[in-house]
């Protein structure tokens, strides 16, 4: 056997019955190459399973400003209850009806009275699974009044507060509210400091704001009592009366 024969197999099985050699058989290479992609895929899944994983734990790892709220759904234990609840937050409605419309804020503001009682009314009228979302609305509707208001009492409000306050209204509805309306207590304290005419009603919105401050607290640490939620309203539909006489 020459040595050209020796280093070239295929020359030498050449010629025997029976075996046909290929001179090239690329199993070997897409082998690898299926190795190589299904490596490149695994890899690519991997990572990105990592990063969903990561961004659904910061999800529920965010800051509660940014959670929505929790608030209660229980109340209305009997009918008589719905009925107070529904009755007492149509005060709302009249109020945003004839509060004043000198300009869009105003309009804003009063438009948002109107929503505040609606809302208000259809929480207390509905049942079942959808009651903790009108709760959100009514919380929200809230919270949007009292944005209108500062808003309407001082168009000189910082925009950045603004925007926060927008960006946190669907998260955080009960933070929201008390930011603006404690903005609006330290502008009625100062017109009431300017205007004479202002005191009285001053005096009955700061004793309202504390009755009615105690009646939702008292609500949220007794909710099986009936009708404090009732009169929690009575209280709030007197405070806003007031403020309206801001807007004269």
């Amino acid at each position: 056997m020459s040595r050209q024969s020796t280093h070239n197999p295929s020359r030498a099985l050449e010629g025997v019955h029976g075996v046909h050699v290929v001179p090239h058989s690329p199993f070997t290479s897409e082998e690898i190459n299926q190795d190589q992609n299904f490596a490149k895929s695994s890899c690519g899944g991997s990572a990105f399973g990592v990063n969903y994983m990561l961004m659904q734990r910061a999800w529920q790892q965010r800051p509660p400003c940014l959670r929505p709220i929790q608030g209660c759904i229980h109340g209305d234990q009997h009918v008589l209850e719905t009925v107070a609840n529904v009755l007492t937050s149509l005060p709302f409605v009249v109020l945003g009806i004839n509060a004043p419309r000198k300009n869009l804020n105003c309009k804003l503001y009063a438009n948002s009275l109107i929503g505040v009682g609606i809302a208000s009314s259809l929480y207390h009228s509905s049942r079942g699974r959808f009651r903790k979302y009108l709760r959100w609305a009514d919380y929200t509707m809230i919270a949007t009044a009292t944005v209108c208001l500062s808003r309407a009492l001082r168009e000189e409000n910082p925009k950045m507060l603004m925007a926060v306050s927008a960006f946190c209204l669907p998260f955080q509805p009960l933070m929201v509210s008390a930011v603006h309306t404690g903005m609006m207590e330290v502008a009625f304290a100062k017109r009431a400091l300017k205007d004479p005419d202002l005191r009285m009603a001053h005096n009955v919105h700061k004793m309202s704001s504390l009755l009615g401050g105690v009646l939702f607290i008292a609500d949220d640490v007794f909710p099986t009592t009936p009708y404090l939620h009732a009169g929690w309203h009575l209280a709030a539909a007197v405070g806003v009366g007031t403020c309206n006489k801001l807007l004269n």
